[in-house]
């Protein structure tokens, strides 16, 4: 019998994977986009390990790289669910690293990953909602709909049929940019 509701514990998953030289980027680092990749499967991993079914990116909200990853360390990826709707789910996504030889670990990046559950055909299908067990999945929960309805606002607010160039003037004036509009 399927569930209504699951603890994120349910769902949680995590991967420790170490950083190869063919990890790397032009300047020695981990690649930031091999990163993204892994954490893009965790989210597919977690949220599929929720809904039981078939999970596809809908979505990814803000990747901030805070320190870098160097070659030579483990990286462990953690995922959960934090917020569930009726077809999708946000997966909370958090990158540490740790030198080996040292012990020393740093947070690298965390980013939330909007992630829709699919049956054999691609059609959306219900997901079980989150059983919310702590005061730290109430916090994470009202954050994700705090950003779904930021990132509505954001999008309608630029769409060309609502955006009114005067309004912006001034706020464009402190920043690195010439405008030159030919008027036809």
């Amino acid at each position: 019998m399927e569930k209504k509701f699951k603890t994120a514990k349910e769902s949680r998953v995590s991967i420790t994977q170490l950083m190869l030289p063919s990890h790397s980027n032009f300047g020695g680092k981990v690649h930031g986009g091999y990163v993204l990749n892994l954490m893009d499967q965790i989210a597919f991993a977690c949220a599929s390990k929720h809904s039981q079914s078939y999970c596809v990116t809908a979505s990814v909200n803000k990747v901030d790289f805070i320190n870098p990853i160097e070659v030579g360390e483990l990286v462990t990826l953690k995922a959960s669910i934090n917020y569930t709707g009726r077809t999708s789910m946000v997966v909370g996504v958090r990158v540490e690293s740790e030198n080996i030889t040292t012990g020393k670990k740093k947070h690298c990046n965390s980013s939330y990953f909007t992630m829709v559950a699919k049956d054999n055909e691609g059609k959306n299908i219900q997901v079980p909602g989150l059983l919310v067990t702590d005061k730290q999945g109430i916090r994470r929960f009202s954050r994700s709909i705090q950003r779904k309805t930021e990132g509505l606002t954001r999008t309608n607010f630029f769409t060309e049929s609502q955006f009114k160039m005067p309004d912006n003037m001034d706020f464009l004036e402190a920043e690195n940019l010439k405008i030159a509009i030919e008027n036809n």
